[in-house]
């Protein structure tokens, strides 16, 4: 006989009803969750992902059986889960999007970029001594914009400044720190080329194969080859990182190296010095162009990289001049996981309408940026660029980070090797049969919270583990 409920006992349930309802949404979704008799493995899904912000909900099942007699050797399915699901990775690179997969990101690229420096990852140990370099080429100037000063430099001084067409000083005699808003926005948005931004950006993936192709035809002339037989004694091998300056122009850092021509593996010609492959790449830099199609409503325009261009090699030994493998490494790493909020890159996600670009949290340049792309997307000469897809970069189309064939190892292959020193590389010699299905994304009130406190504690290990790996001259 169930026992009898006492006012007291009534008075004490609408108590606690009471102070739930004191609470927020996110801290009554989070005592629910705890309470959940399945929250420990919850917590353990939560925690594999590394507190990632935005996990993907995945449903099915897996069944590794033996390929000879058939037996069964493992199964999983997600029915056994909370909510029957599966949490894994978002995988995004975005540091603004989720820090924890970045920072995964950040860390593979980083090998990558190093591995086709220094060897490893199958990549033989000598490539350093191959001839590398480490370059920057920049977009063309579409206009004077306001600068930035770290010792008191005065932005655009002019003794006879005067006024533009549009009655905007053409001049700027003030000093803009780093973090002014104004640093990268135009003297006068009325006299600015936005057109010819848009459009650069829009070939800057055509203008780089130019480039490379350049430095091949130019390295063979020096040797005293024929253009088509330059494969035949030697490989260009890069990776590059593309980089959004204040001005929202995209600028390029790439590593650049000469292998034999077999790849890393085989050394370079003879006449494949470091001197003759870094005067190839300035000659390239300053002679290709790409035209885009004639427009009747905006002229005809010749893209070329800036006037800034440099060129620095990496030393082999610690005794050489020339920047170290692993500073190039960390750059690389370190800005392909910034998002859009950090640069003047635009948006993170795709812009639907012409009304989105005004809820864009950017500058008044950058949805100028926008805008103009949304114009030119609509003309016919310009459909094949689809301005209106990539208007959330600007019309940059490319990816942030790309690399050659044979640079180094990809990302998949890191992902690989983690999964295997994980132990999720399978069973060998046994068959596996998968079956999932997405069944959704993201966090509840209540789980995102807790989710950041994960990552935030597997941060702080990380960090206590490099301190004292650091203190005992040790690297992680």
């Amino acid at each position: 006989m169930p026992a009898e409920i006492t006012p007291a006992d009534r008075r004490a349930v609408l108590d606690r009803s009471a102070r739930l309802r004191q609470l927020s949404e996110i801290d009554r979704d989070a005592i629910r969750l705890a309470q959940d008799p399945q929250f420990p493995r919850w917590l353990e899904q939560i925690t594999a992902t590394g507190g990632c912000a935005h996990p993907v909900h995945l449903a099915g099942s897996t069944t590794t059986r033996d390929a000879t007699t058939g037996e069964t050797l493992h199964s999983y399915d997600t029915r056994n889960e909370p909510g029957e699901r599966l949490l894994v990775r978002c995988r995004n690179r975005r540091a603004t999007v989720c820090a924890p997969c970045s920072r995964l990101h950040a860390g593979d690229t980083f090998h990558l970029v190093r591995a086709g420096l220094i060897g490893g990852k199958n990549v033989p140990d000598d490539v350093r001594e191959h001839p590398r370099l480490f370059v920057t080429l920049t977009a063309p100037s579409f206009g004077p914009v306001h600068r930035a000063s770290t010792t008191g430099e005065r932005c655009r001084p002019r003794r006879h400044a005067g006024h533009c067409t549009h009655e905007c000083p053409t001049g700027c005699s003030s000093v803009h720190g780093p973090a002014d808003s104004l640093v990268g926005q135009p003297l006068c948005a009325d006299c600015y080329d936005y057109v010819a931004h848009v459009l650069w950006h829009a070939h800057a993936g055509e203008l780089w194969d130019r480039f490379t192709r350049a430095i091949r035809r130019r390295l063979a002339v020096a040797a005293g080859l024929p253009q088509s037989h330059f494969p035949d004694h030697a490989r260009l091998s890069f990776a590059k990182v593309a980089e959004y300056q204040k001005r929202a122009a995209v600028h390029v850092h790439a590593v650049v190296r000469l292998d034999g021509p077999a790849g890393p593996a085989d050394p370079p010609p003879p006449w494949g010095a470091a001197d003759r492959l870094t005067a190839a790449v300035q000659a390239a830099a300053r002679s290709v162009a790409v035209r885009p199609p004639y427009s009747p409503a905006v002229g005809e325009y010749a893209l070329r990289w800036g006037g800034q261009i440099d060129v620095r090699p990496l030393r082999a030994r610690s005794e050489d001049y020339g920047l170290t493998d692993d500073a190039v490494a960390a750059y690389v790493a370190k800005y392909v996981t910034k998002g859009a909020s950090e640069t003047a890159a635009g948006a993170d996600r795709r812009l639907s309408s012409w009304g989105d670009i005004d809820a864009v949290p950017a500058s008044p340049h950058v949805r100028a940026l926008m805008r103009t792309c949304w114009r030119l997307g609509g003309l016919a000469e310009f459909e094949p660029l689809r301005l209106r897809s990539w208007a959330h970069t600007l019309g940059y189309r490319g990816h942030v980070l790309t690399k050659s064939r044979t640079y180094s190892a990809t990302f998949a292959a890191l992902r690989a090797e983690r999964a295997a020193h994980e132990g999720h590389d399978g069973v060998p010699g046994a068959i596996t049969d998968v079956s999932w299905r997405y069944v959704g994304s993201g966090h509840s009130p209540g789980a995102a919270l807790i989710a950041v406190g994960v990552a935030d504690d597997l941060a702080r290990n990380r960090q206590i583990t490099r301190d004292v790996l650091w203190e005992r001259g040790e690297r992680l």
